[in-house]
């Protein structure tokens, strides 16, 4: 039976392909709601912490709007006015995986660890958080760079790293959204490539801490995607949209789960629904990256073909 389980290395790479296709969310997953009470913190309606200016709009630019170039101006800006905040390279790493950019995401990846570690001192649970950020986007920088096989040993080692700063995050406050979030996203995608893991738990720490409400719809929706339990995945991405409508990326996951659910119960209808999906996510095509544009496309393809071959 050990022989059909997934090696840890693959189950890494899998970990940052998914999480870069999906806006790194489980990495950085983050957002602003309308609630004017958060004060500028994208998670916590309580004890808020201050971020940049910048650092925020590039928030609202990425996990509100899928607004990626706008998302790279004001980092861009951030990394000069707002050194210190490791979510900024957190997210500057992570677009440049995105964009198939190594070097950027060797680089940021070690401004995350190396700011994340820095704020331990002054603020001990996001401090610890970025830490186990930087470990992982270095993990996987080590991944792209050196192939699964060579770069298998340091990045397990990473990996190992990663949780422990997120169990030494979760002693100081096991509450809190911004850990719950992150590190529910990270357990549901260990969840979905691990035959025997049980992704309840990580979807139930997703549900009962993590915070905003529309990432924590976002990363159930895909992972029940991934599980391929499509009637629950299709509900929490129709909760995503509700609360984050401007984003191509949500259309783009409502298709993926119309299109899944269609081809598992041989229903042309559901195709077209897929398909339509699939093009209001191109609209905005503009805004998104050019990888994930030829994504969007293939697929879209794809579902057109599965629905003129089922007319015939």
């Amino acid at each position: 039976m050990l022989k059909n389980f997934p090696s840890p290395h693959s189950i890494i790479f899998s970990q940052v392909n998914k999480l870069a296709q999906a806006s790194f969310g489980v990495a950085i997953a983050l957002t602003l709601a309308s609630n004017p009470s958060w004060a500028g913190d994208p998670f916590r309606a309580e004890k808020p912490r201050n971020i940049g200016d910048n650092t925020e709009q590039a928030f609202k630019a990425v996990f509100q709007r899928g607004d990626y170039p706008t998302a790279e101006r004001h980092l861009n800006q951030a990394i000069s006015s707002e050194a210190n905040e490791p979510l900024a390279y957190a997210m500057k790493a992570s677009l440049a995986y995105i964009n198939g950019d190594l070097a950027g995401l060797s680089n940021y990846g070690k401004k995350t660890l190396e700011t994340g570690q820095k704020l331990v001192a002054t603020d001990e649970l996001r401090g610890n958080i970025y830490t186990a950020v930087g470990h992982f986007l270095e993990g996987g920088a080590i991944i792209s760079r050196e192939g699964t096989l060579r770069g298998a040993p340091q990045a397990l080692g990473r990996l190992r790293q990663v949780y422990e700063h997120l169990d030494k995050a979760e002693a100081i406050s096991p509450q809190d959204p911004e850990l719950n979030l992150l590190k529910g996203y990270m357990d549901l995608m260990l969840s979905v490539s691990l035959p025997f893991a049980n992704p309840d738990e990580a979807i139930n720490r997703l549900q009962r801490n993590a915070a905003p409400q529309y990432l924590t719809n976002r990363g159930i929706a895909i992972a029940y995607r991934d599980l391929k339990q499509y009637p629950q995945a299709l509900d929490y991405a129709n909760r995503a949209i509700k609360e984050a409508s401007d984003n191509p990326e949500l259309y783009y996951l409502k298709a993926q789960i119309l299109k899944g659910q269609g081809s598992q119960e041989k229903s042309q209808q559901l195709i077209r629904e897929a398909i339509a999906n699939f093009d209001k996510a191109l609209t905005k095509r503009s805004q998104l990256p050019s990888s994930l544009v030829k994504q969007i496309e293939s697929e879209r393809n794809n579902a057109v073909n599965n629905l003129n071959n089922a007319g015939r």
